[in-house]
Parts: C-alpha cells; sequence; structure tokens
C-alpha cells in the first residue's frame, strides 16, 4: 500500500454530542481506532448539524457518508434539546390529575426550587427569589379522592367517579398528555394503577389519542414534588424529544443507516431512543465525557479523575474516585427537583461563547450566564451578535486562528472583535483591547480554577490526590489557566478533546437501570430470621426491577440470556442522611448470611468513600432503595497504543509563530499541527498546538508532552 491509500475500514460505532454551540461525532472501526468530526450545531434542525459533522469527520478516513451508515452497528445520541425544551418550557400540554386537595402542590413546588441556580449573594436574600411557570398550569390539575398513608395502608378508598370526571375533564381540554401522581403510590400501587386504567378507558371512548403516565409506572420512589416533575417531563419534553430522534435517526436512514439510535442517559449507560423512561436522558452531553474519562481511566490505570469540560455554554466538573462514580438520585435540572439517578456533576455557565459585559453601576466585568452558543461571537460577520464573547477575546489575544475555526469552515474577523471589545469593555474601563481581552480570560480562568478547587476541597479531597482530564472544544484553550497552582498529580489533554464527550457516548455501555424505594432498618444485632426476612423484601423488589430491565431490552430485540443483570442497593447507617450506592456482591438475597455480605460490602465501600474511622453502626443499617442494571456488550473504541519518538517534534509538525499575548506582553508562540506531533515529543510554551476541532494553549513556564496513547501532559515548569 502506498503512503497516500487509505486502509479498508469497517466503520462500527458511531458517538454525537449535540451540544448548544457545536455538534461532534466519532466514528470508532472494527480495529477499535476513530476519528472525530464537528460541525455547527444547528438547533432549528439538529439532522444537518449531525451530517455535516459527520462528513467532516469521514473525510479524514476518506470514506463516504453513505458507505459508513451501512456498515455502523450502533450510533450513540447526546445533546441538550430536551434540557432546552424544559427550560424555555416549550413542552406539549399536558393535563395532572393528584389527590384532591393537593391541586397545588406542583406549582408551589419546593422551597429550594426559588433560588436553584443562583449565586450565594441571591440565594441569601429572598427578594430575588421567584418560581417559574409550573410545567402544568393550575387549570390543567384535577383532584380525586383517596388517600394512602407513608406506610402503603388505604386510609380512604378510591371515590372511582372522581377518577373519570377528572379525565372527561382533561380530556374536554384537549391535553396532549395526562399525567397521574398519587402520595405515597410508589409503597402501594393500587389506587394509582386503578386510576390510570380509568383514565385510559375515558381517552378510549373519547377516540383521542393521549398518552398516560402514572408515576408508580416509571418512577416508584419517594419525594412526591421530584417524583411528580419526573413523571410530568415524561409527558411534557419526553415525547417531543423522542420525536425530534426519530427525525434524527430518520435523516441518517435516508443516508444510508441500518441502525437504531441509543441515547445517553443521566445513570451513565445508554438507552433506546424508544424506551419507555426517556426522560432519563434530559441531560446527555457532558455525562458522555465523564463515561469517557472512566473508561480511560479503567484503561490506562488512573483511579481518581478530575473531569472538566468546556464547551461554548457551560464548564462542567465532575470526579471519580477509586474508579467510581457518585450517582444522585434526586438532582435538579432546569430549576426542577426530580427522581433520577445521575452521574454527579457541577455546572457553571461559563464557556467560550458566554457573552461579556460590564456592570453599569460598578463596571465589573460579568461572564455569561447566557451564550452565543453556535453563532461564536462577534468575530463571526454571519453571527448576528452584537455582544462580545470569551471567544473575541481568544482571537484579539492570537489563541486562535481566525483561518482555521473548524478547520475553516467558519471564517473569523479579528478586527470586528477588536473593534466590539474596544468599545464595549476596554474604553469604559481605560485599557488597551488587549488588556482588557486579557482580563476577560484571566477572570474566567480564576472563576474556573476555584470553582474546580472548591467542588474538590468541598467533598473533602485535594487536587494532589488527582489527575485532572480536560476536554471539550474549549477545554485545552484554558486548560493552563484553570489547572495552574492547583497541583493536581498530572494534568491530561486527550488529542480528540473536542470530541472527548461523543467519545464517551461509544464507551458506554448499552444499559437500563431502574430504582425503586425501599424502608428497610434492622439493629446491628439483629436476629438471623429477622436478617433473611429483610434480605427477601430486598429480593422481591430486584425481581420486580429486572422484569422491566428485561422488557426494555425486548423492545430493542435482546432475549434475557443476552443480558448481563447487576443489582444494587442505596444504604446509609441509621441516623445519618445520606444514603451510599452500592453493587451488590451477590446476585440473590434470600437468607441471614446474603445479607451479611450486604452490609459488609457497604461498610467497605463507607471507609472507601470517606474513611474507616467514619464508619459508624452502632444504631444498625437502612436500605432505602433497590436498583437493577441489565447491559448487553457493544464495541468499544480501541484506545491508541504507537511507539515513542524522540523528544524534538518534526519539522512537517511546525506551521510558523503567532503573536500571543498574556501577562502584558506580545509574545512569538511557535505554531504546531496537532496530528502531526508524535508520541514522545516535548513542547515547551510559548506554543500553540491547532487541530481543526480545538486548540491547545502552552503558555510561558509550561511544557506538554505527548505520550504513547495520544494524551498530552501538562506541567508548570
Amino acid at each position: 500500500m502506498s503512503s497516500t491509500e487509505q486502509p479498508v475500514r469497517s466503520v462500527q460505532v458511531l458517538g454525537i454530542d449535540a451540544g448548544g454551540t457545536m455538534t461532534d461525532t466519532f466514528f470508532v472501526d472494527s480495529e477499535g481506532e476513530f476519528v472525530v468530526g464537528k460541525a455547527q450545531s444547528t438547533p432549528d434542525n439538529e439532522a444537518l448539524g449531525l451530517i455535516a459533522s459527520s462528513r467532516e469527520g469521514l473525510e479524514h478516513w476518506g470514506i463516504e457518508l453513505g458507505e459508513a451508515l451501512s456498515q455502523i452497528q450502533t450510533g450513540v445520541y447526546s445533546g441538550t434539546a430536551m434540557l432546552n425544551r424544559v427550560v424555555q418550557r416549550k413542552g406539549l400540554r399536558c393535563g395532572l390529575i393528584v389527590n384532591a386537595g393537593m391541586e397545588d402542590f406542583h406549582r408551589m413546588g419546593r422551597a429550594i426550587q426559588a433560588y436553584l441556580g443562583f449565586a450565594y449573594e441571591d440565594r441569601i436574600h429572598l427578594n430575588t427569589h421567584y418560581y417559574d411557570e409550573p410545567l402544568v398550569p393550575r387549570h390543567l390539575t384535577r383532584g380525586v379522592m383517596e388517600r394512602i398513608d407513608m406506610s402503603g395502608t388505604v386510609v380512604i378508598p378510591l371515590r372511582e367517579e372522581t377518577a373519570r370526571q377528572a379525565a372527561r375533564e382533561l380530556i374536554a381540554q384537549d391535553v396532549e398528555g395526562i399525567v397521574i401522581s398519587l402520595l405515597h403510590s410508589y409503597k402501594n400501587t393500587s389506587h394509582e394503577r386503578r386510576v390510570r386504567d380509568i383514565v385510559l378507558e375515558e381517552v378510549e371512548a373519547s377516540g383521542k389519542a393521549i398518552p398516560v403516565f402514572a408515576s408508580t409506572d416509571y418512577y416508584p420512589v419517594r419525594k412526591e414534588t421530584h417524583r411528580t416533575n419526573t413523571t410530568i417531563l415524561e409527558a411534557f419534553a419526553a415525547e417531543p424529544s423522542r420525536q425530534t430522534l426519530q427525525k434524527i435517526s430518520s435523516a441518517f436512514r435516508e443516508n444510508g443507516s441500518c441502525f437504531d439510535f441509543r441515547v445517553m442517559a443521566t445513570h451513565g449507560g445508554t438507552i433506546s431512543w424508544k424506551a419507555k423512561e426517556l426522560a432519563r436522558t434530559i441531560v446527555s452531553g457532558p455525562i458522555g465525557g465523564v463515561i469517557g474519562a472512566k473508561y480511560l481511566g479503567e484503561t490506562l490505570g488512573y483511579n481518581n479523575i478530575a473531569c472538566s469540560d468546556i464547551g461554548g455554554t457551560s464548564f462542567d466538573v465532575a470526579l471519580i474516585t477509586q474508579n467510581e462514580l457518585t450517582i444522585r438520585n434526586d438532582p435538579d435540572m432546569a430549576r426542577l427537583v426530580l427522581s433520577l439517578p445521575l452521574v454527579a456533576m457541577d455546572s457553571v455557565g461559563a464557556g467560550a461563547g458566554s457573552f461579556v459585559r460590564l456592570d453599569p453601576y460598578t463596571k465589573a466585568i460579568k461572564l455569561g450566564p447566557d451564550s452565543a452558543g453556535y453563532r461564536v461571537g462577534v468575530c463571526w460577520a454571519d453571527s448576528g451578535i452584537e455582544t462580545v464573547t470569551v471567544s473575541d477575546c481568544h482571537v484579539v489575544l492570537g489563541y486562535l486562528n481566525p483561518d482555521n475555526f473548524l478547520g475553516g469552515q467558519v471564517r473569523l474577523d479579528r478586527e470586528r472583535a477588536w473593534n466590539a471589545l474596544k468599545e464595549q469593555v476596554a474604553d469604559p474601563l481605560g485599557l488597551s483591547v488587549e488588556d482588557a481581552a486579557a482580563g476577560v480570560i484571566e477572570l474566567l480562568d480564576s472563576d474556573l480554577r476555584d470553582y474546580l478547587r472548591s467542588m474538590i476541597s468541598g467533598k473533602g479531597y485535594s487536587p494532589s490526590s488527582f489527575v485532572c482530564f480536560s476536554y471539550g472544544g474549549a477545554g485545552p484553550v484554558h486548560t493552563y489557566g484553570y489547572t495552574e497552582g492547583l497541583g493536581f498529580e498530572d494534568v491530561i489533554v486527550p488529542a480528540w478533546a473536542a470530541g472527548f464527550s461523543a467519545f464517551g457516548c461509544a464507551a458506554a455501555d448499552f444499559e437500563y437501570r431502574y430504582d425503586k424505594s425501599l424502608d428497610i432498618n434492622i439493629s446491628t444485632d439483629a436476629e438471623p430470621d429477622f436478617k433473611a426476612e429483610q434480605a427477601q423484601t430486598l429480593q422481591a423488589a430486584w425481581h420486580e426491577l429486572t422484569e422491566r430491565v428485561l422488557e426494555e431490552f425486548e423492545r430493542n430485540g435482546y432475549e434475557p440470556d443476552k443480558v448481563a443483570l447487576q443489582p444494587g442497593f442505596r444504604m446509609q447507617y441509621r441516623g445519618q442522611l445520606n444514603d451510599l450506592e452500592i453493587e451488590s456482591p451477590i446476585l440473590r438475597a434470600d437468607n441471614a448470611q446474603d445479607w451479611d455480605r450486604l452490609v459488609e460490602t457497604f461498610n467497605d465501600t463507607y471507609g472507601r468513600v470517606y474513611s474507616a474511622s467514619a464508619r459508624s453502626p452502632e444504631l444498625g443499617y437502612s436500605v432505602t432503595g433497590a436498583i437493577m442494571r441489565g447491559t448487553v456488550p457493544i464495541p468499544k473504541p480501541r484506545i491508541p497504543k504507537e511507539t515513542l519518538s524522540g523528544e524534538t517534534p518534526p519539522e512537517a509538525a511546525k506551521l510558523g509563530t503567532r503573536k500571543f499575548y498574556r501577562k502584558k506582553e506580545w509574545v512569538d508562540a511557535q505554531l504546531y499541527q496537532m496530528e502531526m506531533l508524535q508520541p514522545g515529543n516535548r513542547v515547551e510554551g510559548p506554543a500553540i498546538i491547532e487541530s481543526d476541532a480545538t486548540t491547545f494553549v502552552v503558555p510561558t513556564g509550561f511544557v506538554t508532552w505527548l505520550d504513547a496513547h495520544r494524551l498530552f501532559h501538562l506541567k508548570e515548569i
């Protein structure tokens, strides 16, 4: 084969990260090799950006889109469309059925929903608090007469005529979905399921096609507001998103695909877009990066990882400790408290597209939280943007090559950015344009550095115990700034950082997960018979959840013998407020010995997550929930492993120099083509390493080297 010939490839996997600014695609072939594509997002029709990104990535392999799509076995999507739909309150018109007398509880919400997402100074002042419009308005809420108490005992029998009347009134209001959520239905499902059946009967009699969502069929967990909000999401936002995913799937089929898309779910696995509980995919993009970091860590031996992802709109951070993710069971999203298993992440609304403004009174620089999204900034003449963004500062300071943004797909205008920064920031502050732009970058880096430090130390850890992974389209531009001085064990920038979340999608398991709340309380010295009884209660919950997991896989054509089942549980020491998610060491729990093994595993995990001395078993143990995961194997990307070369980069990798401004001086930064650098090469700042999809900035005082896995390691000199 000549050096210009492309090898024959069999493309197997497609990972997609459709962000608010850029759409990344990640293709994996049968040998585990991969390539990244990138294009601007197209919010009005996501399929256009996905197709464009796919074509751009496959060009590197010399493969036509249709040829690749006909070979691909699996495609995984992640994006923010559903979350945006909830934030903008642009969902379906839904009705809600609750207990009589509780018709106002959804619009009242929990108190925390009045200040979710606020900065600290706004959280502590009541006059800044407000409630968003409820997903279901009061006039579309109806009550039914019944009551089940917190123990699951029927206190007031269901008055079926009230359920029929509620159903008829909502149907007459032309709702597009009906949600049912009754008090304590997770403890006793009988009333809620009977109301569901009555509503279905009335819908059928009306001749209309209105889907019905009972919380006990979807999220049988405690906390009424959380459970109700999450079930409403299934009707309000998940169904429209399912239609969007169907359109994307159809667009790919028109170009030759034969696979059904899966979607990254909040718990870190992937599920079909046809899945019953699609609200589990409300935030999927940032999750992909964390799963990618975990996969890299398991493969290469990194146990403690601080994941940091900068895109156009946000900075997302998560911690992996001892190769384990933290799963939150009651997260908040879009100012709503929810009942979803969510990979624990912290986010701040600051990214490369964040708008830069001056406070009219103090003249302080304010970043975001709103963003230009896919429109980049004033530097793009066709953007329609008039307010400067962080990206405009990048262009002015020489960070970005205006002629190579997205490989030249978008041409940026440095003069436009310079003039806008002068008028909006520099002149009002009495600074030069360069110093104003540098001040914006330093402020952003400082904010992100403080945020990262506080997130790690707030959980009782030190950065010195962690390797920091930096990725996202804008991650490598800011890596040096937000990691400087924190003392990480290592700082790593993957060569495919721009498509790292899509990489994580390709590395994620095909997995369904279901949870159920339990109330098992047992003392340390309980009798064996009582232990066995509690073990069997947990086993009954596992059995129920197993049926739901296998049902979902059956919808996707997988027989039960193809599914690997892994039970789990949530346990805490009695008297404590927080529980831990534990992977069960046994597949069944039937007797006292099984119970003791569960407790032993919990104690070991607790000691590892906190410390052995922090264990507190004196009052006994509480199991707060049962978990069942089911997975089927999929092909995963192979981590590159190349032969190391010398420290000196080849001349072919050098692209000349570009002026770069930092710390009040212009310097000549050596430019490198990222793809031309060889494993073992060492690059000392000031330098800028460019690829079509991202830019890695190495300023004076820093050095980076490329290892055999095409991971850049950044270090302060």
